[in-house]
């Protein structure tokens, strides 16, 4: 079948966790047969040295400055395709599904990988990328966030005709333990875009362990921090990683941390891609707590769940090496069995296929 998206961004990952997401995604589902066309507009911010995925090999990319520009002939495409999804904070995303439902475009599917972010900005107005009353337009609502919250909130309240959970995903063949790296050998360490929702996390159960620990090394990675953080003279903080190096990021700290979104973690069932992504390497991880999190890792066992500085700061000073390690691989275990982009694409391929059969067919 073919397949076109309008999303965030796939040539960029910078200050972003969409690119990576969909470049998991739709190059496993490529590569299962299928066309893909993306559609992304050309931020100057995922410009020039930010733009680490100028020419994917496995899809088309269309970039466009303005959407009234490309308007038509993306709309003659998307009429054209077996099925066609809009994604979360698409640049005058609530203008391009107006014109694609007026288009007849059908079936329309959305992705939201910001569900409890889009619903909050939902309640209070709408967002640029999505309206209240475009919801019920769509056949098929994939959400990064599963649980009740689909049926109580997207489907009860907002109308959805059908939410379903789309979890991230993880390329195996590109995420997998490697030789650990002189430079980012850390005690602690964590990446993410600075999100003042998810700071507290970073101060609680990484600066502040930090401070406990003066003898140990911890690191930041991730831009869009404001001058006003005090990192400690034991952190350092990196802007930027490009996704070539993550994989030595997640296996040269000994832990790993992952800090939630407050929305996400007010729904729940909310996993990030750098979650899966820092398991799939074999990463022993640390995270903050969320209803649903031992749906995708057994605490204690794959995963540890801590609940003040002070236990972050026992784990990382006196955990002994072979148990942390059997922590990381019983990670990598758990996602290889579930959550790599292959099951993703043929979960997304499932989905499309009832309610798009390919043409012709």
């Amino acid at each position: 079948m073919k397949l076109v998206v309008f999303g965030l961004s796939l040539s960029s990952s910078w200050g972003n966790g969409h690119a990576t997401t969909y470049r998991a995604l739709l190059r496993a589902f490529a590569a299962r047969g299928h066309d893909v066309v993306f559609y992304e507009w050309d931020a100057p911010w995922y410009g020039g040295k930010n733009r680490d995925l100028p020419v994917p090999g496995w899809c088309r990319l269309e970039l466009y400055g303005e959407w009234a520009a490309i308007a038509p002939r993306a709309l003659a495409e998307a009429r054209e395709a077996d099925a066609v999804m809009v994604g979360s904070y698409v640049r005058e995303g609530a203008r391009v599904v107006d014109a694609l439902a007026d288009a007849g475009v059908e079936p329309l599917f959305f992705y939201d990988i910001d569900t409890p972010v889009t619903v909050a900005a939902l309640r209070a107005g709408g967002a640029e990328y999505l309206r209240a009353d475009q919801v019920p337009l769509f056949a098929r609502y994939f959400s990064f966030t599963g649980g009740p919250f689909l049926r109580d909130v997207l489907q009860g309240e907002l109308g959805a005709r059908d939410a379903v959970p789309l979890y991230c995903s993880v390329d195996a063949e590109r995420y997998h333990p490697r030789a650990p790296d002189p430079e980012l050998a850390v005690d602690l360490a964590y990446m993410g875009t600075y999100a003042p929702d998810r700071q507290p996390v970073i101060e609680r159960f990484l600066l502040g362990v930090a401070r406990r620990l003066p003898e140990r090394r911890f690191l930041v990675a991730g831009p869009q921090y404001p001058r006003g953080v005090e990192w400690g003279a034991n952190v350092r903080h990196v802007s930027h990683l490009p996704p070539a190096r993550h994989p030595a990021f997640y296996g040269s700290a000994r832990w790993q941390l992952n800090a939630t979104r407050a929305d996400m973690v007010a729904a729940g069932w909310s996993p990030s891609v750098r979650l899966f992504e820092a398991a799939a390497c074999g990463a022993a991880m640390i995270s903050d707590r969320w209803p649903g999190i031992e749906h995708f890792f057994t605490p204690g066992r794959e995963i540890l769940l801590p609940r003040s500085t002070a236990e972050v700061a026992g784990i990382v000073a006196a955990t002994p090496d072979d148990e942390r390690r059997a922590i990381g691989l019983a990670a990598r275990a758990r996602i290889l069995a579930a959550h790599t982009s292959g099951h993703r694409a043929e979960e997304l391929e499932r989905h499309l296929a009832v309610m798009a059969p390919a043409r012709g067919e």
